[in-house]
Protein backbone atom coordinates (compact mmCIF):
# COMPACT_ATOMS: atom_id res chain seq x y z
CA UNK A 1 0.00 0.00 0.00
CA UNK A 2 1.42 3.34 -1.04
CA UNK A 3 0.20 5.59 1.73
CA UNK A 4 0.01 9.36 1.89
CA UNK A 5 0.51 9.89 -1.82
CA UNK A 6 3.97 8.26 -1.96
CA UNK A 7 4.46 6.90 -5.47
CA UNK A 8 5.00 3.20 -6.00
CA UNK A 9 6.99 1.47 -8.80
CA UNK A 10 4.19 2.18 -11.29
CA UNK A 11 4.67 5.92 -10.84
CA UNK A 12 1.27 6.24 -9.17
CA UNK A 13 0.05 6.48 -5.59
CA UNK A 14 -3.03 6.38 -3.39
CA UNK A 15 -3.80 9.97 -4.37
CA UNK A 16 -3.63 9.33 -8.14
CA UNK A 17 -6.98 9.69 -9.92
CA UNK A 18 -8.53 7.46 -12.59
CA UNK A 19 -7.92 10.19 -15.17
CA UNK A 20 -4.25 10.47 -14.15
CA UNK A 21 -3.50 6.74 -14.37
CA UNK A 22 -5.06 6.52 -17.86
CA UNK A 23 -3.63 9.78 -19.21
CA UNK A 24 -2.58 9.39 -22.85
CA UNK A 25 -4.01 5.86 -23.15
CA UNK A 26 -6.19 5.22 -26.20
CA UNK A 27 -9.09 2.92 -25.34
CA UNK A 28 -10.89 3.32 -28.65
CA UNK A 29 -11.87 0.07 -30.33
CA UNK A 30 -12.34 -1.58 -26.93
CA UNK A 31 -15.66 -2.65 -25.41
CA UNK A 32 -16.02 -2.91 -21.64
CA UNK A 33 -18.72 -4.13 -19.28
CA UNK A 34 -18.73 -2.40 -15.89
CA UNK A 35 -21.08 -3.84 -13.25
CA UNK A 36 -22.56 -1.54 -10.63
CA UNK A 37 -21.91 1.51 -12.78
CA UNK A 38 -24.86 3.59 -11.58
CA UNK A 39 -23.09 4.89 -8.46
CA UNK A 40 -19.75 5.40 -6.72
CA UNK A 41 -16.54 4.13 -8.24
CA UNK A 42 -18.49 2.18 -10.86
CA UNK A 43 -19.81 5.45 -12.32
CA UNK A 44 -16.35 7.02 -12.32
CA UNK A 45 -14.83 3.89 -13.90
CA UNK A 46 -17.44 4.03 -16.69
CA UNK A 47 -16.88 7.77 -17.21
CA UNK A 48 -13.09 7.53 -17.45
CA UNK A 49 -13.16 4.49 -19.76
CA UNK A 50 -15.62 6.39 -21.99
CA UNK A 51 -13.33 9.43 -21.83
CA UNK A 52 -10.52 7.25 -23.21
CA UNK A 53 -12.69 6.12 -26.13
CA UNK A 54 -13.88 2.75 -24.82
CA UNK A 55 -17.44 1.63 -25.55
CA UNK A 56 -18.88 1.09 -22.07
CA UNK A 57 -21.82 -1.17 -21.24
CA UNK A 58 -23.03 -0.36 -17.73
CA UNK A 59 -24.62 -3.33 -15.97
CA UNK A 60 -27.05 -1.69 -13.54
CA UNK A 61 -29.82 -2.88 -11.25
CA UNK A 62 -31.60 0.49 -11.33
CA UNK A 63 -32.21 1.44 -14.97
CA UNK A 64 -33.44 4.94 -14.10
CA UNK A 65 -30.17 5.66 -12.26
CA UNK A 66 -28.24 4.08 -15.15
CA UNK A 67 -29.99 6.37 -17.64
CA UNK A 68 -29.05 9.41 -15.53
CA UNK A 69 -25.40 8.36 -15.42
CA UNK A 70 -25.36 7.73 -19.17
CA UNK A 71 -26.85 11.18 -19.85
CA UNK A 72 -24.34 12.87 -17.52
CA UNK A 73 -21.39 11.13 -19.23
CA UNK A 74 -22.62 11.99 -22.74
CA UNK A 75 -23.24 15.60 -21.69
CA UNK A 76 -19.62 15.89 -20.52
CA UNK A 77 -18.12 13.74 -23.33
CA UNK A 78 -20.35 14.23 -26.40
CA UNK A 79 -18.71 11.44 -28.43
CA UNK A 80 -18.83 8.92 -25.55
CA UNK A 81 -20.19 5.48 -26.33
CA UNK A 82 -22.17 4.40 -23.28
CA UNK A 83 -25.11 2.01 -22.89
CA UNK A 84 -27.01 0.82 -19.82
CA UNK A 85 -28.36 -2.72 -19.50
CA UNK A 86 -30.33 -4.17 -16.60
CA UNK A 87 -28.35 -6.49 -14.33
CA UNK A 88 -29.17 -7.68 -10.82
CA UNK A 89 -26.19 -9.73 -9.69
CA UNK A 90 -28.12 -11.25 -6.79
CA UNK A 91 -30.38 -13.04 -9.29
CA UNK A 92 -29.02 -15.82 -11.52
CA UNK A 93 -31.97 -15.35 -13.88
CA UNK A 94 -31.06 -11.67 -14.29
CA UNK A 95 -27.38 -12.52 -14.87
CA UNK A 96 -28.33 -15.09 -17.53
CA UNK A 97 -30.71 -12.63 -19.22
CA UNK A 98 -28.03 -9.91 -19.29
CA UNK A 99 -25.40 -12.28 -20.71
CA UNK A 100 -27.83 -13.60 -23.31
CA UNK A 101 -28.82 -10.09 -24.44
CA UNK A 102 -25.20 -8.97 -24.58
CA UNK A 103 -24.20 -12.04 -26.61
CA UNK A 104 -27.15 -11.46 -28.98
CA UNK A 105 -25.92 -7.89 -29.59
CA UNK A 106 -22.83 -9.41 -31.25
CA UNK A 107 -20.67 -6.76 -29.62
CA UNK A 108 -17.05 -7.66 -28.87
CA UNK A 109 -15.87 -7.80 -25.24
CA UNK A 110 -12.34 -6.76 -24.30
CA UNK A 111 -12.77 -5.77 -20.67
CA UNK A 112 -15.00 -7.22 -17.95
CA UNK A 113 -14.98 -5.18 -14.76
CA UNK A 114 -16.71 -7.00 -11.90
CA UNK A 115 -17.22 -3.96 -9.71
CA UNK A 116 -20.71 -4.11 -8.17
CA UNK A 117 -21.04 -4.94 -4.52
CA UNK A 118 -23.02 -4.63 -1.31
CA UNK A 119 -21.52 -4.45 2.16
CA UNK A 120 -22.41 -5.73 5.62
CA UNK A 121 -26.12 -6.21 4.94
CA UNK A 122 -28.41 -7.78 7.54
CA UNK A 123 -28.82 -11.52 6.96
CA UNK A 124 -30.97 -11.98 3.84
CA UNK A 125 -31.37 -14.71 1.25
CA UNK A 126 -31.30 -13.92 -2.47
CA UNK A 127 -34.04 -14.98 -4.90
CA UNK A 128 -31.98 -18.16 -5.41
CA UNK A 129 -31.88 -18.79 -1.63
CA UNK A 130 -28.20 -17.91 -1.16
CA UNK A 131 -26.91 -15.45 1.45
CA UNK A 132 -27.23 -12.05 -0.24
CA UNK A 133 -23.64 -10.76 0.01
CA UNK A 134 -22.19 -14.02 -1.30
CA UNK A 135 -24.82 -14.16 -4.05
CA UNK A 136 -24.21 -10.56 -5.18
CA UNK A 137 -20.50 -9.95 -4.63
CA UNK A 138 -19.14 -13.33 -5.70
CA UNK A 139 -21.61 -15.73 -7.26
CA UNK A 140 -23.29 -13.29 -9.65
CA UNK A 141 -19.90 -12.20 -10.98
CA UNK A 142 -18.68 -15.80 -11.17
CA UNK A 143 -21.68 -16.77 -13.33
CA UNK A 144 -21.48 -13.60 -15.44
CA UNK A 145 -17.78 -14.17 -16.16
CA UNK A 146 -18.39 -17.80 -17.17
CA UNK A 147 -21.25 -16.83 -19.48
CA UNK A 148 -19.22 -14.10 -21.21
CA UNK A 149 -15.94 -15.97 -21.51
CA UNK A 150 -16.58 -17.36 -25.01
CA UNK A 151 -17.32 -13.85 -26.31
CA UNK A 152 -14.10 -12.58 -24.72
CA UNK A 153 -12.08 -15.44 -26.23
CA UNK A 154 -13.54 -14.72 -29.67
CA UNK A 155 -12.77 -11.01 -29.29
CA UNK A 156 -9.13 -11.59 -28.31
CA UNK A 157 -8.64 -13.93 -31.28
CA UNK A 158 -10.16 -11.49 -33.75
CA UNK A 159 -8.66 -8.29 -32.34
CA UNK A 160 -5.26 -9.76 -31.41
CA UNK A 161 -5.56 -7.69 -28.21
CA UNK A 162 -5.33 -8.95 -24.64
CA UNK A 163 -8.64 -9.34 -22.85
CA UNK A 164 -8.77 -8.31 -19.20
CA UNK A 165 -11.05 -9.42 -16.38
CA UNK A 166 -10.90 -7.23 -13.28
CA UNK A 167 -12.42 -8.23 -9.93
CA UNK A 168 -12.89 -5.33 -7.54
CA UNK A 169 -12.14 -6.89 -4.14
CA UNK A 170 -11.16 -5.07 -0.95
CA UNK A 171 -8.62 -5.05 1.87
CA UNK A 172 -11.52 -6.67 3.75
CA UNK A 173 -10.51 -9.95 2.04
CA UNK A 174 -8.12 -10.17 5.04
CA UNK A 175 -10.98 -10.31 7.56
CA UNK A 176 -13.34 -13.12 6.47
CA UNK A 177 -14.58 -15.84 8.80
CA UNK A 178 -11.67 -17.71 10.38
CA UNK A 179 -11.96 -20.63 7.94
CA UNK A 180 -12.04 -18.24 4.98
CA UNK A 181 -15.01 -19.53 2.99
CA UNK A 182 -17.80 -21.22 4.95
CA UNK A 183 -18.73 -23.77 2.34
CA UNK A 184 -21.06 -25.68 4.64
CA UNK A 185 -22.45 -22.59 6.38
CA UNK A 186 -23.04 -20.09 3.56
CA UNK A 187 -26.70 -19.78 4.59
CA UNK A 188 -26.27 -20.24 8.34
CA UNK A 189 -28.15 -17.34 9.90
CA UNK A 190 -27.18 -18.26 13.47
CA UNK A 191 -23.46 -17.97 12.72
CA UNK A 192 -23.83 -14.92 10.45
CA UNK A 193 -21.64 -11.86 11.00
CA UNK A 194 -22.28 -9.13 8.43
CA UNK A 195 -18.67 -7.85 8.24
CA UNK A 196 -17.10 -11.33 8.22
CA UNK A 197 -19.57 -12.34 5.51
CA UNK A 198 -18.47 -9.30 3.50
CA UNK A 199 -14.80 -10.24 4.03
CA UNK A 200 -15.64 -13.77 2.86
CA UNK A 201 -17.02 -12.41 -0.44
CA UNK A 202 -14.00 -10.16 -0.99
CA UNK A 203 -11.70 -13.15 -0.35
CA UNK A 204 -13.82 -15.04 -2.91
CA UNK A 205 -13.20 -12.22 -5.45
CA UNK A 206 -9.41 -12.69 -5.16
CA UNK A 207 -9.61 -16.51 -5.21
CA UNK A 208 -11.90 -16.39 -8.25
CA UNK A 209 -9.49 -14.13 -10.18
CA UNK A 210 -6.53 -16.34 -9.26
CA UNK A 211 -8.19 -19.61 -10.29
CA UNK A 212 -9.52 -18.01 -13.47
CA UNK A 213 -6.03 -16.74 -14.31
CA UNK A 214 -4.62 -20.25 -13.84
CA UNK A 215 -7.27 -21.79 -16.11
CA UNK A 216 -6.89 -19.16 -18.83
CA UNK A 217 -3.13 -19.62 -18.83
CA UNK A 218 -3.55 -23.40 -19.01
CA UNK A 219 -5.83 -22.94 -22.04
CA UNK A 220 -3.32 -20.62 -23.69
CA UNK A 221 -5.93 -17.85 -23.93
CA UNK A 222 -4.82 -14.21 -24.20
CA UNK A 223 -7.04 -13.04 -21.33
CA UNK A 224 -5.77 -11.97 -17.91
CA UNK A 225 -7.66 -12.01 -14.60
CA UNK A 226 -6.65 -9.82 -11.68
CA UNK A 227 -8.14 -8.48 -8.45
CA UNK A 228 -7.69 -5.23 -6.56
CA UNK A 229 -8.38 -3.14 -3.48
CA UNK A 230 -9.76 0.25 -4.58
CA UNK A 231 -8.98 1.93 -1.26
CA UNK A 232 -11.31 3.18 1.44
CA UNK A 233 -13.87 5.35 -0.29
CA UNK A 234 -16.81 7.21 1.20
CA UNK A 235 -19.59 5.81 -1.00
CA UNK A 236 -23.08 4.54 -0.19
CA UNK A 237 -21.71 1.00 0.26
CA UNK A 238 -21.35 1.73 4.01
CA UNK A 239 -24.97 2.59 4.68
CA UNK A 240 -25.86 -0.79 6.24
CA UNK A 241 -23.10 -0.64 8.81
CA UNK A 242 -23.26 2.26 11.27
CA UNK A 243 -19.86 1.53 12.89
CA UNK A 244 -18.08 1.47 9.51
CA UNK A 245 -19.97 4.56 8.39
CA UNK A 246 -19.03 6.39 11.61
CA UNK A 247 -15.39 5.40 11.22
CA UNK A 248 -15.35 6.62 7.64
CA UNK A 249 -16.84 9.96 8.67
CA UNK A 250 -14.31 10.37 11.50
CA UNK A 251 -11.18 9.35 9.57
CA UNK A 252 -12.42 11.15 6.48
CA UNK A 253 -9.72 13.44 5.19
CA UNK A 254 -6.85 11.31 6.57
CA UNK A 255 -7.28 7.99 4.78
CA UNK A 256 -10.44 8.18 2.70
CA UNK A 257 -10.13 8.50 -1.05
CA UNK A 258 -12.55 10.48 -3.16
CA UNK A 259 -14.37 8.67 -5.96
CA UNK A 260 -11.87 9.87 -8.60
CA UNK A 261 -9.03 8.28 -6.59
CA UNK A 262 -11.16 5.25 -5.72
CA UNK A 263 -11.65 4.31 -9.36
CA UNK A 264 -7.96 4.74 -10.22
CA UNK A 265 -6.74 1.19 -9.54
CA UNK A 266 -9.65 -0.33 -11.50
CA UNK A 267 -8.91 1.90 -14.52
CA UNK A 268 -5.17 1.23 -14.18
CA UNK A 269 -5.63 -2.57 -14.16
CA UNK A 270 -8.15 -2.36 -17.02
CA UNK A 271 -6.22 -0.10 -19.40
CA UNK A 272 -2.58 0.51 -18.49
CA UNK A 273 0.16 -1.06 -20.67
CA UNK A 274 2.22 -1.77 -17.51
CA UNK A 275 -0.36 -4.46 -16.62
CA UNK A 276 0.06 -6.27 -19.97
CA UNK A 277 0.58 -10.00 -19.42
CA UNK A 278 0.11 -9.81 -15.65
CA UNK A 279 -2.49 -12.30 -14.43
CA UNK A 280 -3.50 -13.69 -11.06
CA UNK A 281 -2.13 -10.57 -9.39
CA UNK A 282 -3.54 -8.30 -6.71
CA UNK A 283 -3.28 -4.52 -6.95
CA UNK A 284 -3.76 -1.56 -4.60
CA UNK A 285 -3.12 2.15 -5.20
CA UNK A 286 -2.35 1.39 -8.88
CA UNK A 287 0.59 -0.82 -7.92
CA UNK A 288 1.15 -4.54 -7.40
CA UNK A 289 0.34 -5.39 -3.79
CA UNK A 290 0.43 -8.35 -1.45
CA UNK A 291 -2.83 -10.18 -0.85
CA UNK A 292 -3.51 -12.34 2.21
CA UNK A 293 -1.98 -15.82 2.55
CA UNK A 294 -5.48 -17.33 2.44
CA UNK A 295 -6.20 -15.68 -0.92
CA UNK A 296 -3.18 -17.34 -2.54
CA UNK A 297 -4.23 -20.84 -1.41
CA UNK A 298 -4.55 -22.81 -4.67
CA UNK A 299 -6.60 -25.61 -3.09
CA UNK A 300 -9.05 -23.13 -1.58
CA UNK A 301 -9.41 -21.39 -4.96
CA UNK A 302 -10.18 -24.71 -6.68
CA UNK A 303 -12.64 -25.71 -3.98
CA UNK A 304 -14.42 -22.36 -4.31
CA UNK A 305 -14.57 -22.78 -8.10
CA UNK A 306 -16.22 -26.23 -7.82
CA UNK A 307 -18.56 -25.04 -5.05
CA UNK A 308 -19.62 -22.02 -7.16
CA UNK A 309 -20.10 -24.17 -10.27
CA UNK A 310 -22.50 -26.42 -8.33
CA UNK A 311 -24.48 -23.43 -7.09
CA UNK A 312 -24.94 -21.84 -10.52
CA UNK A 313 -25.94 -25.06 -12.29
Amino acid sequence: MWWFGRKGPSGFSSSSTAEEVTHGIDGSGLTAIVTGASSGIGTETARVLALRGTHVIMGVRNMAAGKEVKEAIVKEIPNAKVDAMELDLSSMASVRKFASEFTSSRLPLNLLINNAGIMATPFTLSKDNIELQFATNHLGHFLLTNLLLDTMKKTTQESKREGRIVNVSSIAHRIPYREGIRFDKINDQAAYNSLSAYGQTKLANVLHANELARRLKEDGVNITANSLHPGLIATNIFHYHSFAEGLVNKLGKYVIKNVQQGAATTCYVALHPQVQGKSGEYFADSNLAKASVQSTNVELARKLWDFSMNLVK
